[in-house]
């Protein structure tokens, strides 16, 4: 079993430069999507679901969208600049991601819906992105 191990970890060292990369390309595409889903502005089913003002509706929209591509421009940033914008690009994420489950699915806290729904998973490696930057 340790042979098989060991034999894994030389073909897959190769290759641990690329795992925060599935994480940050997954989710800034996923809020892409999400935001880019919204358009036009202003997003009249966030307007006649939560009774968002227009203005607000139209924020959440282009927040998603933002925080997508700052996630994944931020990556491509070798400085301390790029940490920074995959920081701010992850706390908007984790900020939609925590309203959204307050607005929208109080009811699945600490419940196994929770944890089987996409939503945890989008406010956890938001959560890995703001703790880590580009690190």
């Amino acid at each position: 079993m340790e042979c098989l191990n060991k034999k894994l970890d030389q073909i897959f060292n190769n290759f641990t430069f690329i795992t925060p990369w599935l994480l940050r390309l997954s989710l800034g595409v996923s809020f892409i999507f999400h935001g880019y889903g919204k358009f036009p502005l202003p997003p009249q089913k966030l307007i006649d679901y939560f009774g968002f003002s227009e203005t607000l509706a139209s924020f959440v929209a282009i927040s998603e969208l933002t925080a997508g591509v700052l996630l994944i421009l931020g990556g491509f940033i070798k400085s301390h600049l790029g940490s920074l914008i995959t920081r701010f690009g992850a706390t908007l994420i984790v900020i939609i991601m925590t309203v959204a489950l307050g607005l929208a699915h109080r009811d699945w806290f600490i419940t196994p819906k929770l944890f089987m729904s996409e939503q945890i998973f989008l406010l956890i490696v938001g959560l890995y992105f703001l703790i880590r930057g580009n690190k």
